[in-house]
């Protein structure tokens, strides 16, 4: 029963219930379960200022709900992130390396501190709460180095180093 309050607050404040709606228990309960690992882990640590930029370096907003669950809060001003991490819708990573390098400002104290992240989450994927799960667990993974491996580094994601 416990369980299933938990799963309810979750869904009435998160973006997660309309992708959970529909899942057997069984399904549930395992997303409801990584969930919660994030959760109790980032309650003890600071929550990481982050800016997501496009190839512009223009600020996003579609990773908001998906940062604050890994930890995360997003940073509008650049020079106040820790991390950056580009994004860009139908981008791949390829593509990420080839045009992040000429927007980068080496003023920004997350390029000083080889802070960015290039992440390609959607290119042929389908938005389902599987996925939605495992981007807040890789998001969670590089807020929080060392405190998460999920695995999907280099596939999902890269450090980027200047």
């Amino acid at each position: 029963m416990l369980f299933l309050h938990k799963l309810i607050n979750l869904m009435q404040m998160s973006f997660l219930n309309d992708l959970f709606i529909g899942l057997d228990a069984a399904k549930q309960e395992e997303l409801q379960e990584r969930l919660d690992l994030v959760e109790h882990k980032i309650k003890f640590m600071d929550k990481m200022p982050v800016a997501c930029l496009d190839t512009g370096n223009n600020p996003g907003y579609l990773l908001s709900e998906e940062i604050a669950l890994a930890g995360g809060m997003l940073e509008t001003d650049i020079l106040s992130a820790v991390f950056i991490i580009y994004y860009q819708p139908g981008k791949t990573l390829t593509d990420l390396m080839r045009e992040v390098p000429s927007v980068l400002d080496t003023d920004w104290p997350a390029v000083k501190n080889n802070r960015i992240i290039l992440l390609n989450d959607d290119v042929e994927r389908e938005r389902t709460a599987e996925n939605a799960v495992s981007l807040i667990e890789d998001i969670a993974e590089m807020l929080h180095p060392g405190s998460f491996i999920f695995g999907h580094e280099g596939d999902k994601w890269i450090r980027f180093e200047v």
